[in-house]
């Protein structure tokens, strides 16, 4: 069975101590990240074979259903392993499928994240992230809030996402930021200037949209590496996030067993110079 071990650990912050490979739960819901799933009973396996091979960090957040994918995670795998962290996010609102509002009042991120402490069945969040600034809201404000939250003993450790390097130090003035959240991927490189802060002050970053999904099935250097491997593409494309920043923690995400199992063997894929070359020119 293929093992999240394989991609080594990294602490987040004083002491989540996590495997560099996590699962993404946003697919464990309906059309447009609306809803429930077709299959719950499907999701409960996804995640807990996620576990079972070796995933120590699930990400999550209140607006992924809403609310519907926090209960899932509670359903499937909770009373939770000692070694398994929860990360979850607020800050975003929904209207409708594939609808996203951005919502930073200190006020709503204190309803959300004591709503996300009641799904998901815990005393405190290990790790609660600000899901976007927004616009209509200071970012001091609404990184104080959750600021707040943590002296109350509701968050533990606090990342945030969808940031820019000036945003990232905003934040870092009022907390302690442990993890940055960005869109990231072998074909998509506009938070690199975000992962290389990340680098500098040991904070983790957690890549969402790691597959690039649609954008590299057609990508003659990443297919001929994965040929090489005897991979997929997008094992390639995860195998490249582990080896291009020790702060990089990939989150792919699917509702497939197969796929899942296929994205944590890329844990066992070790590049070469030349690849590493090739796949940095690709972008």
């Amino acid at each position: 069975m293929a093992s999240a071990a394989r991609a080594g650990m990294i602490t987040i912050g004083p002491d989540l101590e996590v495997r560099r490979l996590g699962y993404g739960a946003m697919r464990l819901t309906g059309e447009g990240v609306w809803g429930p799933v077709d299959d719950v009973e499907n999701a409960h396996a996804v995640l807990r074979a996620a576990v079972e091979m070796g995933v120590t960090l699930i990400d999550t957040a209140n607006s992924y259903g809403p609310e519907l994918n926090e209960q899932y995670i509670h359903d499937a795998v909770f009373p939770y392993a000692d070694d398994l962290v929860i990360a979850t996010k607020g800050g975003l609102t929904r209207s409708g499928p594939g609808k996203w509002e951005r919502n930073g009042n200190p006020e709503h991120l204190r309803e959300q994240c004591e709503g996300s402490i009641k799904r998901l069945g815990v005393d405190a969040i290990q790790l609660y992230q600000l899901h976007a600034p927004d616009p209509e809201v200071p970012y001091a404000e609404s990184v104080g809030a959750l600021a707040e939250l943590q002296r109350e003993g509701k968050i533990q450790q606090i990342g945030i996402s969808n940031v820019d390097s000036m945003q990232l130090e905003v934040a870092s003035d009022i907390v302690d930021v442990v993890s940055v959240q960005n869109r990231f991927s072998v074909r998509d490189r506009d938070s690199l200037e975000v992962l290389l802060a990340c680098e500098r002050h040991g904070v983790a970053f957690l890549p969402w949209f790691p597959l690039a999904a649609g954008q590299i099935e057609d990508d003659g250097a990443i297919a001929s590496i994965a040929a090489a491997h005897e991979a997929t593409v997008f094992q390639i494309a995860l195998a490249w996030l582990l080896a291009r920043s020790p702060v990089i923690v990939p989150i792919p995400g699917t509702a497939s067993l197969a796929h899942l199992e296929q994205n944590i063997a890329a844990a066992a894929i070790r590049l070469n110079e030349s690849e590493m070359r090739a796949l940095e020119a690709a972008a």
